[in-house]
């Protein structure tokens, strides 16, 4: 019997299926709807192999804190990771195998690496979903550390507060103060750092109206979790502009039947049946 190897969407729902959630190979996945051929444990194994020279350097008996600085002067030093400032919302800077060969990316790429080593060196280091920019954080016998992946810097309660602003704004002062700085700086699990990578892909590809690959986004954001049921309307708003009509019209009737309520419930509803008239009696795509 000929083995058929899996697709990269079904590749991907094998690694998000189970607890723990390989980050790293799960995140460099990813770019496979772009580069199917990609070879994601070559990935790997480059990032071992970085990691293993950086392991050679510490001391047996190196602190937390001497492991740390360590870690930044490797990764933004010696290999010089850095933010992409030139495209900084290119796809490209959401893919681990261009980031890694490029050493330019976004915050949340760049903390995939870079939470890959910290862990690989023994610090204990989580992902942050801040609010408009994706940190990290580290737990010294201090206390946090929180820290910005762009650059390394570590951060106070007041430029916290600072990055804030934007979101106070939004949510009005009395609001957001009852807010505490400590919910924003929950640790994230895997899975939400997958889905604010594949969030940002999303945003990137509305923006530029590749419905192609939005749909594929939006396909792995509904494998990590398939009662998200705007991404069941987004993604049948999305057919509908590649003409898939019959599989747009599933997406948008399968968010109705959980929208009750939805402010937008109407308007879905006549795009829906705006689908079944151009569709048609006994009529696909």
């Amino acid at each position: 019997m000929q083995w058929i190897p899996p697709t990269p969407l079904e590749y991907f729902a094998s690694l998000v299926q189970g607890d723990p959630v390989p980050l790293l190979e799960a995140a460099a996945s990813l770019a496979q709807d772009q580069d199917p051929r990609l070879d994601v444990q070559q990935l790997q194994t480059d990032v071992d192999q970085m990691l293993l020279r950086l392991k050679r350097r510490l001391p047996a008996d190196a602190g937390p804190l001497t492991r740390l600085r360590m870690l930044h002067h490797f990764f933004y030093r010696e290999l010089g990771f850095a933010a992409n400032r030139n495209d900084y919302y290119a796809p490209e800077n959401s893919y681990l195998h261009i980031v890694l060969r490029t050493r330019l990316g976004i915050p949340v790429s760049l903390a995939v690496l870079w939470l890959e080593f910290a862990l690989g060196i023994g610090l204990r280091a989580d992902g942050v979903s801040f609010p408009g920019h994706f940190l990290v954080k580290v737990r010294l016998p201090e206390g946090h550390v929180v820290i910005d992946p762009l650059s390394g810097q570590s951060l106070s309660p007041e430029e916290l507060g600072e990055r804030l602003e934007p979101l106070r704004e939004r949510m009005g002062a009395d609001a957001a103060d009852e807010l505490p700085l400590a919910l924003y700086l929950q640790a994230a699990s895997a899975r939400e750092i997958l889905a604010r990578m594949l969030r940002n892909l999303k945003e990137i590809h509305h923006t530029r109206q590749d419905w192609e690959p939005l749909v594929a986004v939006q396909d792995r954001l509904l494998v990590l979790d398939p009662e998200a049921w705007g991404e069941w309307r987004d993604r049948g708003l999305a057919r509908a502009e590649l003409g898939q009509t019959t599989q747009a019209l599933a997406d948008l009737e399968t968010y109705l039947a959980h929208a009750e309520g939805a402010r937008d419930a109407p308007h879905i509803a006549r795009r829906a049946q705006g689908l079944r008239e151009l569709r048609g009696p006994g009529s696909g795509d």
